[in-house]
């Protein structure tokens, strides 16, 4: 095992912080190798706390140049300055000041953590512990302060110097600097500092709030790509004004800025004022982004900003209520792009990324509360639990006690914390106050683990015209949690007869559509049911569970055909393609159902009536969908085959309605990313993937003229995806040309990388190995990584299961020549093997084998000791 020590982190060991710093001022003198830092900290004791020790103060590979108590110097009897803690034996008793001097070098840091350079830009990213790379503070959620920040550079190497707050000073310096001080009049805490420097293009603009005021947008982005910015402002200034409209939250500051670097380990940072952003999603046009690029931006513009009340004015606590900003902005992120798009779409599309992710986290050895409750290293707790369950977290607590007094929830929250750093309690409590409803059981949805499961019997009495729905919730062994205790569970239901919904009642009542289940077992008996009826249970998906409930085909079918809820309609069609798939991996002879066939042939008849839903509703079960549904066992190559074969027979029968729907799902005129146009391009593009599953050689003709003619990115990648699958020469040269046409462009040649690393095909481990050694590759760079190393580790479920095991070596072999250098991003491509104990014996000894040589590696990083620990527990 790796010498790596690791002390964990709990919940139940939380002490509030024996100081407090009131105001942070920082002065910046930013050089290439030699950047100065100088903190002076207003620091008093906490009232709170009985500790009566010395100061102690976070650092991180700090270089320690000198220290001053109330302006005197200190002198090396009166501290400690290490690289990782800086220690002032005694201090006043009442308020003191102390400035501490660092020295860092930003080009060195390629750990994409504190202060470093991307490209020829300074950057920060403080999330979650990397302010302590900066200077040395109590780096931690709960200490408040207020900042304002100095920052000086030579004006030609960076002309614009950003930070939190407003602009309050700025001027011209000798030897060619300058120098601009900002100041946030809110107080944060350090992970939310940010400053960037660096020659710059900038986008402005301007919004007005619903009180009056100007507010300045800006977003910052290389020379060159201010066109791309177009739909990055629209989608920041609607996110601002639906803020407003939907949950009271006005803007607090006098700018919001946004800028888009090249490297950074995550998708965006919501720093006060100044959220910092990976470029690909900033950078759009239709000649380079795709459809999913643009609604991606829309969310993640959202998401940031909608931080600046659930996250920045409200904090967590401790970085175990890390849900309470990630998972709650989620869900108003969300909430935000199913106001601006379909609904029915979004909420398919987050589920189907919640059971991709998160399910699969649930159900292997990096499951883990909502909320943990011990952690070796928090970096690794930015998970799917945390983000996605954590959203549909607070979507069952507002279908539990309703629209209105959920509204009246979040205004009490909101009023009552802020400015604060607070809890999950702290939370819950605001909705308990309101809706006069114990939700102590609600609270388990953050403390337990896994993916519990909903099983369901019906029994129809014809006679008595009632039906009887008992529901039983199985709660499944996690990692350090082998019982659990009864959740409270919004069940979503109808039930549904030839022609639609049946009006039924319920202990003498119009049934509403919603039950409570609270016990291990409970019996709903629904009256007036005029026909044997189709449970359609989970309508909206109103708990992440996975349900167990015995459809045969024709109920299936009834309900695709008849169901109000679209969820369930789209569900219905998976369920029933998952049957098919289930029993083909069994057995590869098993013939297709032809209802099948005609129920997608229905979905095609009827695409033009809502294109998007239509275009999810045809795309079958993925790779991982079917394993997740096995659970144990699972031979990838044989899963393949099964959608195979049903890709196969779909495209052959249907082979002539495919190419119809391709033909009017054209979009006419200039591209728009818009949801109507997005939705026609989507089921055009799902039928083109079908119609040429079986070799067509008029489907391949088709898709090759719209790779050569297509006027947007998502034609054109649609098509090239689906040459490459082909295997044909076509695929071979429809590559070569897109990497000629795109070579300059980094976020293009990510895709062009990522299409050939997820082909499910015997050479694409060495072809991935080659693609390493092309000019736009660097195992520097995140997005070049993840564009290729992760597609592979992640979305190729064959190739990397490797019967040989040499996909798993190869991921080990990269994880640990990245660890060095950048931990985090080692972290993340290890979580590839989060459900290796699922499949068959072979490849599961090889999968473990790698994970321990991976172990044995001395020196792992906490990042990577961590992960690979708990998965081999």
């Amino acid at each position: 095992m790796s010498d790596t020590a690791l002390e964990p982190v709990r919940l139940v060991d939380y002490r509030v912080p024996a100081f407090l710093i009131d105001t942070v001022h920082l002065d910046i003198g930013l050089d290439r190798t030699q950047t100065r830092i100088v903190a002076t900290l207003a620091i008093r004791r906490n009232p709170a706390s009985g500790e009566r020790g010395p100061l102690k103060l976070d650092g991180d590979s700090l270089l320690f140049v000198e220290a001053w108590l109330d302006g005197v110097p200190l002198q090396t009897r009166d501290y400690v300055a290490l690289p990782q803690a800086f220690t002032l034996h005694h201090t006043p008793e009442g308020s003191f000041t102390l400035t501490i001097e660092t020295r860092l070098d930003p080009s060195a840091n390629t750990q994409l953590m504190g202060l470093y350079r991307s490209n020829s830009a300074y950057c920060t990213q403080c999330e979650a512990e990397g302010f302590r790379r900066i200077t040395y503070f109590l780096d931690r959620p709960d200490v408040l302060s207020v900042y304002t920040t100095r920052i000086e550079a030579s004006f030609q190497e960076a002309p614009a110097l950003l930070a939190n707050g407003n602009k309050i000073e700025e001027g011209v310096l000798n030897h060619g600097r300058h120098f601009a001080v900002w100041h946030d009049p809110f107080p944060k805490p350090s992970y939310l500092f940010a400053m960037v420097a660096g020659d710059l293009a900038v986008v402005r603009d301007s919004f007005v709030t619903a009180s009056g005021r100007h507010v300045r947008l800006e977003i910052y982005v290389e020379h060159g790509k201010e066109s791309r910015c177009t739909y990055a402002m629209d989608a920041l200034k609607r996110s601002m004004s639906w803020d407003e409209q939907v949950f009271g939250r006005e803007y607090d500051l006098d700018i919001f800025m946004i800028v888009a670097v090249s490297d950074f380990n995550m998708g965006a940072m919501e720093n006060k004022g100044l959220n910092v952003f990976n470029d690909k999603y900033v950078l759009a046009l239709p000649e380079t982004a795709t459809d999913q690029d643009y609604a991606n931006i829309e969310a993640i513009i959202a998401h940031e900003y909608f931080h600046n009340w659930t996250g920045n004015r409200i904090t967590c606590r401790d970085w175990f209520q890390l849900c309470l900003k990630e998972g709650l902005t989620v869900f108003r992120d969300q909430e935000f792009s199913a106001d601006q798009r379909s609904r029915p779409v979004k909420r398919i599309s987050d589920v189907k990324t919640l059971r991709s992710q998160q399910f699969s986290e649930d159900g292997g050895p990096l499951a883990h509360p909502v909320r943990p409750e011990i952690y070796n290293e928090i970096n690794n707790f930015y998970t799917a639990t945390v983000y996605e369950k954590g959203a549909e977290v607070v979507r069952m607590l507002k279908a539990l006690i309703g629209d209105e007094a959920f509204g009246r929830g979040m205004d009490l929250y909101f009023e009552r914390h802020d400015g604060e750093a607070v809890t999950i309690e702290d939370f819950i409590a605001c909705f308990a106050d309101v809706s006069g409803r114990d939700l102590s059981q609600f609270m388990l949805w953050y403390r337990q683990s896994g993916t519990p499961e909903i099983r369901a019997e019906g029994v129809w009495d014809e006679s008595g015209r009632t039906y009887a729905l008992t529901l039983s919730q199985i709660l499944p062994p996690t990692p350090g949690q082998p019982h659990k205790q009864p959740m409270l569970f919004p069940i979503r239901l109808g039930l549904v007869g030839t022609k639609g919904d049946l009006r039924v009642r319920l202990d003498g009542e119009p049934f509403e559509g919603l039950v409570a289940l609270t016990e291990p077992t409970q019996s709903f008996l629904f009256s007036e049911v005029g026909e044997k009826p189709v449970p359609s249970l989970l309508r909206s998906f109103s708990a992440p569970v996975k349900l167990a409930v015995d459809l045969d085909e024709e109920a299936l079918l009834t309900l695709l055909r008849a169901d109000s809820d679209p969820f369930n309609r789209w569900q219905a069609a998976q369920s029933y393609a998952l049957k098919l798939l289930l029993r083909l991996v069994k057995d590869p002879t098993t013939p297709i159902d032809p209802r099948f066939v005609e129920a997608i042939s229905g979905i095609l008849e009827r695409g033009g009536d809502d294109p998007a839903f239509a275009a999810l509703s045809l795309a079958l079960p993925s790779e991982a969908d079917i394993a997740r549904e096995i659970g144990s066992d699972v031979d990838p190559q044989a899963i393949l085959g099964a959608r195979a074969k049903l890709r196969h027979t779909l495209g052959s029968y249907l082979g002539s309605e495919l190419l119809r729907t391709i033909e009017t799902m054209s979009v006419d005129g200039p591209y728009s990313p818009q949801a109507r146009d997005a939705g026609r391009r989507s089921l055009r593009n799902v039928a083109l993937e079908l119609a040429c599953a079986n070799g067509s050689k008029a489907a391949l003709a088709v898709a090759q003229a719209q790779f050569e003619n297509a006027n947007n990115m998502t034609d054109e990648m649609a098509a090239l995806n689906t040459l490459a699958l082909s295997g044909t020469d076509a695929g071979e040269q429809a590559l070569l040309g897109f990497r000629e046409r795109y070579g300059s462009d980094p976020l293009v040649i990510d895709k062009w990388m990522s299409v050939q690393a997820m082909l499910p095909h015997e050479t694409t481990l060495a072809r991935v190995k080659e693609l390493m050694r092309d000019s736009a590759f660097s195992l520097h760079n995140p997005n070049r990584v993840r564009a290729l190393i992760g597609a592979f580790s992640a979305n190729n479920q064959t190739q990397f299961n490797r019967p040989d095991g040499e996909g798993y070596s190869f991921i080990a072999d990269i994880i640990l020549s990245i660890d060095p250098k950048n931990p985090q991003l080692a972290a993340r491509l290890l979580v590839a093997f989060k459900t290796w104990r699922s499949l068959e014996a072979g490849r599961r000894a090889l999968a473990a084998a790698a994970l321990r040589d991976i172990a044995a590696r001395p020196g792992l990083s906490r990042d990577v000791a961590d992960i690979v620990q708990r998965s081999l527990a």
